[in-house]
C-alpha cells in the first residue's frame, strides 16, 4: 500500500527515559513487557505493550536503545502518566531511574523502500514507514495527524484509547501478533499466562478488523446484525474507513451490520 510519494507528519508522544546500569534497565523491562526488549537498537525499534496481570491492555510503545546504552519508550500523552506509575510501582528497589520528557516524533510512509536519514522502520507493517526521534524532522511533516491516522486505519493499526481500551482490550485479538508486539519465547512478563493460553490453548471468536463505515457513529457504538444481535464495537474511523472489534461468528455471515446510523461492511 505504499505510495510513490513520501508524506509526513508530527504527532504529539511522550518519551519515558530510563538510566541505570544496562542489565538493569534491561531485565527489569525485559519481566514486564510483551516483547523482547533486547531486540531494541539505535537502529531497530521494538513494538510492546504492558498488561494488567489479568492479561489486559494498559498501553502501548516503542522501545529504543539511546547512543548512551538507556532505553526510551516512545507512548502516547494521554498513557503516559498511568504508565510511570505503573512502570515505578514495579521498579521496587531496582538502581533504575524513570525522566519523562514531551518528545514529537515525525512519521514518514511512502516514498518506496529507501528509509530516511535518522528515520527507523515502524515494526507493525511494512508500510506503516518510519519514526524520527534524532534531529529536526519537522520539516519533513508535510501533512496533518489526520492523515497519519486515516493511513494507519487503510493498514488496520490500532491507536492507543481510541481503538486500544485499557483495562479491557485483549492484544491478540487487537492483532499484536500481527503487528510484531508479542515475543511468545522471551519467557515470563505480567500477564503472559493469559496471552499463551488465548494463543495456544483457544480459539479467537473475537479479532480487530478493517470495516468500511456509511453514516455517522461514535466511537464505542455497538455494531449489531440485521436481527439486532451484538456482533462487535465500531473504535475510530475516518473517511469511511474504520477500524472494528468484530464477533466473526456474526459480523462474517451478517447480512447487515449497523452501527447506530451507521453502515457497517468488513473489508
Amino acid at each position: 500500500m505504499a505510495s510513490e510519494q513520501t508524506s509526513g507528519a508530527q504527532i504529539d508522544r511522550e518519551s519515558i527515559i530510563f538510566s541505570g546500569p544496562e542489565n538493569e534497565q534491561l531485565d527489569f523491562l525485559q519481566s514486564l513487557v510483551t516483547n523482547d526488549v533486547s531486540k531494541a537498537t539505535g537502529q531497530s525499534l521494538v513494538y510492546a505493550a504492558l498488561l494488567t496481570p489479568q492479561g489486559k491492555y494498559l498501553s502501548d510503545f516503542f522501545i529504543r536503545k539511546a547512543p548512551d546504552g538507556n532505553f526510551i519508550l516512545d507512548v502516547a500523552p494521554a498513557q503516559a502518566d498511568a504508565l510511570a506509575k505503573r512502570l515505578t510501582m514495579y521498579k521496587l528497589r531496582r538502581p533504575v531511574t524513570l525522566t519523562r520528557e514531551s518528545a514529537p516524533v515525525t512519521v514518514l510512509w511512502g516514498g518506496g523502500a529507501n528509509a530516511p536519514e535518522q528515520g527507523l522502520r515502524d515494526p507493525r507493517d511494512p508500510d506503516m514507514g518510519w519514526r524520527i526521534y534524532d534531529g529536526d524532522g519537522s520539516s519533513m511533516a508535510g501533512v496533518s495527524e489526520g492523515d497519519y491516522d486515516l493511513h494507519r486505519l487503510k493498514l488496520g493499526v490500532p491507536e492507543a484509547d481510541t481503538d486500544l481500551i485499557a483495562n479491557d482490550t485483549y492484544i491478540l485479538e487487537a492483532g499484536f501478533e500481527r503487528m510484531n508486539g508479542v515475543d511468545f519465547k522471551k519467557g515470563c512478563y505480567v500477564g503472559q499466562e493469559i496471552v499463551a493460553r488465548m494463543k495456544h490453548k483457544t480459539e479467537l471468536r473475537k479479532k480487530y478488523a478493517r470495516v468500511a463505515v456509511s453514516g455517522s457513529a461514535e466511537p464505542g457504538a455497538v455494531i449489531q446484525t440485521e436481527d439486532n444481535k451484538p456482533a462487535g464495537v465500531l473504535y475510530s474511523a475516518r473517511d469511511g474507513i474504520g477500524l472494528a472489534l468484530i464477533r466473526t461468528d456474526r459480523a462474517e455471515k451478517a447480512a447487515l451490520l449497523m452501527a447506530g446510523a451507521a453502515m457497517v461492511s468488513l473489508i
